[in-house]
Order: structure tokens, then C-alpha cells, then sequence
């Protein structure tokens, strides 16, 4: 369960907002729910918004990869890692961006090996 608070107080004149969850389903059987809640107490704001997504692998992306000669294991590590670049890219930690490849690739290996 994720719940996204943005509150925009009647002070913060010109505020540029956008809260966004994105989930990803890797397997059948478990749910992901998000409520974003934006809350603007001024009506001179810039830009506010707010989303959420979840979703799968998509099935054509993961044939794509499959018909190339792409094994479907190394297929679906490929969307999952995908799904995580936006992020890792974003932190400019490069130790934290170490540490989360590192989870994953932990994570993905137990993940296929069961």
C-alpha cells in the first residue's frame, strides 16, 4: 500500500508538483494498491499533478527479446532492470546506485534459481 501526501500550502505561490507510483507485477497472485493525494490550498500554483501505475512485464516486449534469441529468464531480467534505470539514474549517489544494482541482481538471481 502506497499513499501519497502533496500538500501545497497557501504560501507556496508558483509551486511545480508531480507525484507518481509505478509498480511492477512479476508475478501472479499479488496486488499493488496507491491512493496520491494532492492537496492545494492556493489556486496560483505552476504545474501540480499526481499518478499511479502498475502493470506487468508486457508480454510483447518480454516476445520481442524471446524471438531475438533473448532466454526468457535473461528476457525478463532485462524489463525488470529497465523498469529500475529511470531510478537509478535519478539518485546521482553512485554508491546508493551500487547498492540497489546489487540488491536486484540478488533478488533476480533467487528469484529465477526457485
Amino acid at each position: 500500500m502506497w499513499i501519497g501526501d502533496v500538500l501545497i500550502r497557501a504560501k507556496a505561490v508558483g509551486t511545480e508538483t508531480y507525484e507518481i507510483n509505478r509498480n511492477l507485477l512479476l508475478s501472479e497472485g499479488p496486488r499493488a494498491d496507491s491512493v496520491p493525494n494532492l492537496e492545494i490550498e492556493t489556486g496560483d500554483v505552476a504545474s501540480a499533478g499526481h499518478a499511479s501505475v502498475t502493470g506487468r512485464l508486457d508480454d510483447d516486449q518480454l516476445f520481442y527479446l524471446m524471438s531475438r534469441g533473448v532466454p526468457e529468464q535473461e528476457a525478463r531480467r532485462l524489463g525488470v532492470n529497465g523498469f529500475f534505470a529511470e531510478l537509478r539514474d535519478r539518485i546521482g549517489v553512485r554508491y546508493v546506485s551500487d547498492r540497489l544494482n546489487t540488491a536486484l541482481e540478488t533478488e533476480l538471481e533467487r528469484a529465477t534459481s526457485s
